[in-house]
């Protein structure tokens, strides 16, 4: 063994020495300080004998043998936490009520949370598929909201988690826009945590959801331990409120959003559980439901997030339980921490108004699925200011979708009408695009083929695409139109004929039994969808299949499968949005019989002829000369690797 290792070892040894002797020192010392304590407080080595019921009373003890409280424990809490925080975490709790024109709150002094939200303008559904009971967010006893710390006794720290402690409340501040609600937990004789809870009267939606809660720490720092956070632990189960679980459990979820960041994220849908760690800092969370959520903000972010949820079984009356982990950076100086709740509809017109205080979108908005890209930028511009301008006139909101359907028709219309067009120009070059094909029957052929087509368009004045390409810009407006219907909480509620709520689906015959793909009900809208789609893709086959022959091969496809897929696919689906497909439908089939009784073939005819002399006279551009010499090169390399071949 060398000097250097010898000279370690003992350096060790009387580290090891020095740190027993010190560890000894302080637990004598422990000793004496609780020694010291308990002599002042000889109550506490006394059994608690229980008091004997008054005379004459109706309540009686739980049990004859039912055991007093530990004396023992009572007494090392009070060591540990100190008299005034061992008290606060045996006291009963209470209640306090508030409300104002939309919603009902209940606080539990237990913790300071918020126990219960009442949505007043709202309700839900019950087992027997009635709708009489108010929205209630989530499941009271569920709810939990705990802040942990660490605070100093002697030489020990002592972690505290709030929701294991009752505070003490102050009698309700009420004022003509407001209401306060503030709770006090004593940690000392001279230090406070207050949780000031502000829910306003304004009657403006975007204010009245909101719940300022503040934390103030009063007289703490010389009570708190060395720690450069504060965590927070919240979480609640959702109540199912929709009637279809499986379509509500689609929209339901746990999102947030980085700050800066101009969208959101979320977890994706699951039928099981899913959690995610979220590292970088966050600016608020939701716990978003189909139509409804529970958002935490945090005036100055938190510096984390770990969000979860797990899925409730199908009949148990119960959507999703969520979890959140988060924490919130402290100091020695730190005075006050400001949040926000939101407890409200997920409404495009009042989660748009919500911003922080520095005035910038919270995008609380974003919390509606309107879709991405130039989806949402349609969902956004075109069809909810139209949706909205109507019902301020249209009180049915049967009217308001068919006229909202005609809308969308009358702008789609210039690109149905070319598509016509260009279809009807195939479909009167079919017979020289079958004089092609007989010749050049042969493979090697098929460049020079393909270059005449070309050359054959061109004289014709058509674009190849020129059928595609105006189905594909309609196609946002069809999506957004997906994507907004089962979001809208406009149409909750609301019936049309048959149907009870447009936001949900439409039951005509409800099923013994399940069909696997479809469902265990029929739903009426969704069927004369369906059979719409039939008679439009039927019709669309006809018109494209004499035009282009290889589509011949696709009639099972487009003309049976589609509308089988569609009747499958939107069985559950919100009835507002069959009723609109329905209609589009409807009105695609109108729009194409009175396109074929104007368009006349024979005028298209001269019109493609006139393109054709004009063709002739003009001078070849050079992107098309060196198209050609690139057809030609290729006809020949082809032609030579095939007599290659052929040599061997």
């Amino acid at each position: 063994m060398d000097k250097r290792s010898i000279i370690g070892i003992v350096l060790i040894g009387v580290l090891f020495f020095g740190f027993t002797i010190y560890s000894s020192r302080q637990q004598q010392k422990y000793q004496e300080e609780l020694a010291a304590y308990e002599a002042a407080h000889p109550e506490l080595k006394q059994p608690v004998a229980a008091e004997a019921p008054a005379s004459g009373s109706a309540s009686a003890p739980a049990s004859v043998g039912e055991a007093a409280p530990d004396s023992v424990r009572l007494a090392r809490e009070a060591a540990v936490l100190g008299d005034v925080l061992a008290a606060a975490k045996h006291a009963a709790p209470e209640e306090i009520a508030v409300e104002n024109d939309v919603m009902a709150i209940r606080f539990s002094t237990r913790g300071g949370i918020v126990r219960s939200v009442t949505l007043k303008d709202y309700t839900r559904y019950g087992r027997q598929g009635e709708r009489n009971e108010p929205i209630e967010l989530f499941v009271p006893e569920s709810s939990k909201f705990d802040l942990s710390f660490f605070i100093r006794n002697g030489l020990n720290n002592v972690k505290v988690n709030t929701s294991e402690y009752t505070f003490a409340a102050d009698p309700v501040v009420r004022t003509d826009t407001a209401q306060i609600v503030r709770m006090r937990l004593p940690v000392a004789a001279d230090a406070w945590l207050v949780y000031e809870y502000t829910l306003y009267n304004e009657a403006k939606p975007s204010r009245d959801y909101l719940v300022d809660y503040t934390v103030r720490l009063v007289g703490m720092t010389p009570y708190m331990a060395n720690q450069s956070s504060i965590g927070i632990a919240w979480s609640n189960t959702s109540y199912q409120n929709e009637r279809g679980f499986k379509n509500e459990n689609t929209y339901t979820t746990v999102a947030y959003r980085i700050p800066g960041e101009g969208s959101i994220d979320d977890l994706s849908m699951s039928e099981g559980a899913k959690e995610e760690k979220i590292s970088s800092s966050v600016e608020w969370i939701a716990f978003k439901q189909q139509f409804f959520s529970s958002v935490l903000i945090a005036a100055d972010d938190f510096l984390y997030a770990d969000v979860a949820y797990d899925t409730a079984a199908p009949d148990s009356g119960l959507m999703k339980a969520f979890s959140a982990t988060m924490a919130v950076p402290y100091t020695a100086q730190t005075e006050r921490y400001d949040f926000s709740f939101y407890f409200g509809p997920n409404k495009y017109a009042v989660l748009k108004k919500i911003d922080d205080a520095q005035g910038e979108p919270l995008l609380l908005d974003r919390l509606i699925p309107m879709g991405w890209g130039i989806i949402g930028w349609v969902s956004r511009w075109l069809v909810i200011p139209v949706f909205d301008f109507l019902r301020q006139y249209i009180p049915s909101f049967g009217w308001i979708i068919l006229i909202l359907a005609i809308l969308i028709k009358l702008i789609v219309s210039p690109l149905t009408y070319k598509s016509y067009i260009s279809q009807a120009k195939m479909r009167i070059i079919k017979p020289e695009i079958d004089a092609l094909n007989a010749k050049y029957p042969r493979q090697e052929d098929a460049m020079k083929k393909q270059q005449e087509t070309m050359a054959l368009y061109k004289k014709a004045g058509i674009n190849p695409l020129g059928g595609c390409i105006p189905m594909l810009i309609q196609f946002p407006i069809l999506i957004a139109m997906f994507r907004f219907f089962p979001s809208s909480i406009e149409l909750r509620g609301q019936s049309l004929w048959w149907a009870h709520d447009l936001s949900s689906y439409d039951s005509i015959l409800n099923l013994p039994f399940t069909i696997p793909f479809y469902g265990d009900h029929v739903s009426l809208f969704a069927l004369l969808m369906a059979l719409s789609t039939f008679g439009f893709s039927y019709m669309s086959y006809q018109q494209t299949a004499s035009a282009q022959p290889q589509m011949a091969g696709m009639k099972f496809m487009m003309v049976y499968m589609m509308p089988i897929f569609m009747l499958c696919w939107f069985n559950d689906y919100s009835s507002g949005l069959c009723y609109y497909y329905l209609l589009f439908n409807l009105l695609t089939i109108a729009q194409t019989f009175l396109i074929r009784r104007t368009v006349n073939d024979a005028k298209i005819h001269a019109v493609m002829e006139a393109n054709a002399n004009k063709a002739k006279n003009r001078k070849k551009s050079k992107f098309q000369l060196r198209y050609e010499e690139l057809m030609r090169q290729q006809e020949m390399q082809a032609r030579a690797a095939k007599k290659g071949s052929r040599r061997k």
